[in-house]
């Protein structure tokens, strides 16, 4: 996201994504309930091996479903008021190739004075924010393991994770995932994710935490994702917002499914006129 009066600048750079991150990882304080459990460094790397292996799986399997997707972002003043809204509501489906495709199904005037989403919020909508890891892309990472949580009934492996190298936003649009994921102990799963998207550069993007949920009786599918953060601009302009995306009605049928709206015009084909016969 980006403040409006920067509109300018930031289109004539539009391609040139985006981070200032080394202050990232002090935004996450350490929960009180972390317990740090000894496991050496083949268990930790047989961990990480298996929920990252997982996910490939999980986002396989997702090319088989569609679902729907709705994202409100507010702005927010002094005293708690809304003084902006933006709202998207899509059906989502994927190629066979993994591409994500969306059908805008609901997409009032934003009311936002103060940002502006980017090319990069909405790529972050479908991307980092739900599924953290795109499994392409797993090599780029460093995981730190930094202990075990329980939430509900959930015996949980917390990871710490961050980009071995920033992308060069000059040479690439990639997005990539810096923050925690939450893994299940019995499934080797990840149920939860808390991070943001980066590089950044003269943008500022939130702290985004989604949940998930069993989908199928195999699947941790993401359903909800939520924000209530600060973003802090070089000029120092303070934006205060609050996003909330539900992901919901999962079902089968990638196959049976076409977004009309993107099926290109077909001319139709003139009837032949038959000629005269000659007397």
């Amino acid at each position: 996201m980006h403040l409006k009066n920067m509109k300018k600048i930031l289109f004539n750079s539009l391609f040139v994504a985006i981070v200032i991150f080394g202050s990232l990882l002090t935004s996450y304080s350490q929960s009180p309930m972390l317990a740090k459990k000894s496991l050496s460094q083949p268990e930790i790397d047989n961990i990480v091996k298996t929920f990252t292996n997982k996910e490939g799986e999980f986002r396989e399997a997702l090319k088989n479903y569609v679902y729907n997707r709705k994202a409100l972002i507010h702005t927010v003043g002094f005293g708690g008021q809304i003084t902006g809204e933006y709202r998207r509501e899509s059906f989502m489906a994927f190629f066979e190739d993994g591409m994500r495709k969306e059908k805008i199904l609901f997409f009032p005037i934003s009311t936002l004075k103060d940002l502006e989403i980017s090319l990069e919020d909405i790529e972050d909508l479908g991307g980092v924010n739900p599924f953290a890891l795109e499994p392409a892309t797993v090599s780029q990472y460093n995981f730190q393991y930094i202990g075990n949580e329980k939430i509900d009934e959930l015996d949980l492996y917390v990871f710490e994770i961050s980009p071995k190298v920033l992308p060069d936003p000059k040479k690439s649009k990639l997005r990539l995932f810096s923050g925690r994921v939450w893994v299940d102990m019995r499934d080797l799963q990840v149920v939860k994710s808390k991070g943001k998207g980066v590089p950044e550069g003269k943008q500022r993007f939130p702290i985004v935490e989604t949940w998930r949920e069993h989908i199928d009786g195999k699947y941790w599918f993401p359903t909800y994702s939520y924000t209530n953060d600060e973003l802090v601009f070089d000029n120092g302009q303070v934006i205060k917002m609050k996003m909330k995306v539900t992901y919901t009605n999962y079902r089968q049928g990638r196959s049976e499914v076409r977004i009309l709206d993107d099926e290109p015009e077909t001319t139709p084909t003139p009837t032949p006129t038959p000629a005269p016969k000659k007397p």
